[in-house]
């Protein structure tokens, strides 16, 4: 049976005014919705602006045939999925360098001094090296005059058409250009599925990981790629000393993000990455909350 909702409301402007309805009847598709989400769809199908408080009262579900027809009632839904590992106490991210200390500078206990009876607050205190969790690595971070996180646009870490690209780890570990070829990369964010990521936070996540190789990353180069990701330990062979992945990309202000997770996730295309760090001024490296936004239909 189709379920419809029937409520009473009144929206108030925050420019004057308000606008008020009883007995508003609208179509839904499951048996409940909580006030928030009836108030935000109604505003956005009433296209309504400039909506401060909102009151819904009176609300009732109800059994009764959707009145749109089904092309008229949208069912676009945007769904995030967040590609970041958690960042805790003790996690050690890449070996020989220190976990992150999290601790209380304020504990809840100790602020009750400083304000009225039943007020209370946190302020935390984290202490940490910047390549800590899933992190985004700009040109800074390779060369002493390359851009650091408070110069880079901030489209450049935004809203980025993206495009997965799976190569197994079982498969392979170096990962070379030809596994690149046949994908749409110009302009996107390069993603590289790997399936590493089940190895987090365990020993066997920081050797013999997957990599890119020179060629693959000069490959990325010439295709103009605007950010590349991986879930895996390090986008570099980490074997020996050189980087030359970091190298090509970040010399050519192309993006990195290491240690994603959850790629399985996501579809090949269609989506769009979005990793954005703090706006530190001197710092080429920062964990970022790594997401990507789909429209599902």
């Amino acid at each position: 049976m189709d379920k419809r909702v029937k409520f009473d409301f009144e929206f108030f402007f925050t420019n004057g005014g308000s606008i008020q309805g009883k007995d508003f009847r609208l179509d839904i598709e499951d048996d409940h919705i909580s006030d928030q989400a009836l108030a935000d769809y109604l505003i956005k199908d009433l296209r309504l602006l400039m909506v401060g408080e909102t009151k819904i009262s009176n609300k009732e579900i109800i059994h009764e045939k959707h009145k749109r027809k089904a092309a008229e009632h949208s069912t676009d839904k945007v769904v995030f999925i967040d590609l970041s590992h958690t960042i805790e106490q003790g996690l050690i991210t890449y070996k020989g360098l220190p976990a992150p200390i999290i601790c209380d500078y304020l504990s809840r206990e100790d602020s009750k001094k400083y304000y009225e009876e039943g007020t209370e607050f946190q302020i935390g205190k984290i202490e940490m090296v910047s390549n800590t969790g899933t992190y985004i690595d700009c040109p800074f971070h390779r060369f002493e005059n390359g851009k650091d996180l408070s110069e880079v646009d901030l489209y450049c870490f935004t809203d980025l058409e993206a495009t997965v690209i799976r190569i197994p780890y079982w498969e392979t570990l170096a990962i070379t250009e030809e596994y690149l070829k046949n994908h749409e990369v110009r302009n996107r964010a390069v993603l590289i599925h790997t399936g590493w990521d089940k190895h987090w936070n365990t020993e066997h996540y920081y050797e013999n990981h997957p990599y890119l190789t020179k060629g693959a990353a000069q490959y990325l180069k010439d295709c103009c790629a605007k950010l590349v990701g991986i879930d895996s330990h390090n986008i570099d062979d980490t074997s020996g000393k050189s980087r030359p992945v970091h190298t090509l990309l970040l010399g050519a202000e192309i993006l990195i993000v290491e240690h994603l997770c959850n790629l399985h996730l996501l579809p090949d295309d269609d989506f769009t990455f979005s990793a954005i760090p703090p706006k530190f001024k001197g710092v080429g490296t920062f964990p970022v909350r790594a997401m990507a936004k789909l429209n599902c239909f």
